[in-house]
């Protein structure tokens, strides 16, 4: 006798129900995508489809093309593409805005007509001033030589996000801002040698030279000439010393590892260092800080350059110094090293003295600041060593100078043990030193 399977008649009404509930569910789904492609338009659709894919699947897969110039070739394709999407958007922003505002811009030559468009912060399209910056094949854009700067901070005309310009400081500039929403930034005033880098002239001759590799953190964002953290720096190593010092301070807003290894490509030979100090950020291998603090972001590009870097500094037999900058929300918050800055010594394994994580003097300065605070009857608030007055994350001109001590004393110690080192070659033997 051949034996059927029978369902009981609950069954078969939960069963219907459920399907039913399913039908239900997949023909407001399509009837949902179709109200959404009747209300947004084709090119904004695709616009953001792409930006999610080159910001996540597309960095994931360049790294298994098999060879470097395939990846290179890839990333050109995507600043490109950023690039010209941007420029469209600027038009449409400059033309949205009132006229107080397209003066401002046409000033600092951040209009539709004049604005320079880089690629930098790893996988960003910036918009800079053609007066302030240079376009450059390599690094995408440098610092004109002999320009005067100075910070722009508020809102931009009909965003209510905050934006931040540099931009030419000239005798007309404070009556342009006038009837807008920025506002200058007193105290924030650079200027260019020229060799067109912030600071000094550069001192070939000097007793002891180091080149700093690094971002708008080494720049010294809305902080003086005096202030920047290489400047810093160069003070306390004349003290340590008692001699001149030279630093050559490359360091530049948007820039990421891919640019500090042609900023040591452009210089370094020039100056002939005695150390590299290489300043690297959270962003630096994603878009957003915070969310390589989570324990996200592309470490394998960031992984290439730095180790390009490396390999260059040991060919030439220069100490070098990879500083992770010091992030204020992981200071002042619950900590995560293990993802920011760890990810970074684990991917590079640097040799234990070429590596100095500044974190814990930068947190040490912090709670001496609300101590004294506290004691001279403030409420202390945010954290000193950090633009918060302006609700920015870079240094503040306190800042600057704890991480030029910290770092300061790291590096001495480091040319000091590296030099006693190396082995000495007699010239009459047809070497120098190595």
């Amino acid at each position: 006798m051949r034996m059927r399977q029978v369902r009981f008649a609950f069954l078969e009404r939960s069963i219907r129900r459920e399907r039913g509930f399913k039908l239900a569910i997949l023909a407001a789904t399509l009837a949902a995508v179709v109200v959404v492609l009747g209300i947004f338009p084709w090119e904004f659709l695709v616009s953001r489809a792409l930006d999610v894919w080159a910001g996540q699947s597309y960095r994931d897969s360049l790294h298994n093309f098999r060879t470097r110039d395939k990846i290179d070739a890839s990333w050109r394709e995507f600043r490109r593409a950023g690039i010209e999407r941007t420029r469209e958007q600027v038009a449409r922003y400059s033309a949205e805005n009132n006229e107080a505002f397209r003066a401002l811009l046409r000033y600092a030559g951040m209009d539709p007509d004049h604005a320079l468009f880089g690629w930098g912060n790893f996988d960003w399209t910036l918009l800079l001033s053609s007066k302030v910056f240079e376009p450059d094949e390599k690094l995408s854009y440098r610092l004109r030589p002999g320009v005067r700067s100075i910070w722009l901070h508020g809102k931009d005309g009909k965003s209510e996000g905050n934006a931040f310009f540099l931009i030419p400081d000239g005798p007309e500039l404070a009556e342009l801002v006038r009837p807008t929403r920025m506002r200058i930034v007193e105290g924030s005033r650079q200027f260019t040698n020229s060799w067109g880098l912030r600071g000094a002239e550069p001192d070939p001759g000097a007793k002891l030279r180091v080149l700093i590799l690094g971002d708008s953190i080494m720049q010294g964002m809305f902080i003086g000439q005096d202030e920047t953290p290489p400047e810093c720096l160069r003070r306390h190593l004349e003290r340590a010393i008692g001699g001149p010092v030279s630093v050559l301070n490359t360091g530049l807003m948007g820039y990421s590892p891919e640019q500090y290894y042609y900023s040591m490509e452009r210089y370094a030979d020039r100056f002939r260092p005695d150390a590299v100090v290489v300043s690297v950020f959270a962003n630096d291998c994603g878009s957003i800080a915070r969310a390589v603090d989570r324990g996200e972001g592309d470490w394998k590009e960031g992984r290439y350059w730095l180790g390009r870097i490396v390999e260059r500094c040991e060919a030439r037999g220069w100490p070098y110094l990879i500083v992770p900058a010091p992030y204020e929300l992981d200071l002042v918050r619950r900590r995560h090293p293990g993802n920011y800055p760890g990810a970074l010594a684990n991917v590079l394994a640097p040799e234990g003295a070429s590596y100095f994580d500044p974190s814990e003097d930068f947190l040490n300065a912090h709670l001496r600041a609300r101590i004294e605070s506290r004691r001279t009857g403030k409420t202390p608030e945010g954290c000193v060593l950090f633009n918060d007055n302006l609700m920015d994350a870079h240094f503040s001109a306190f800042g600057a100078e704890v991480w030029a001590e910290s770092v300061g004393r790291r590096l001495l110690l480091h040319i000091e043990d590296f030099r006693a080192s190396r082995p000495v070659v007699s010239p009459d033997r047809g070497g120098n030193r190595s």
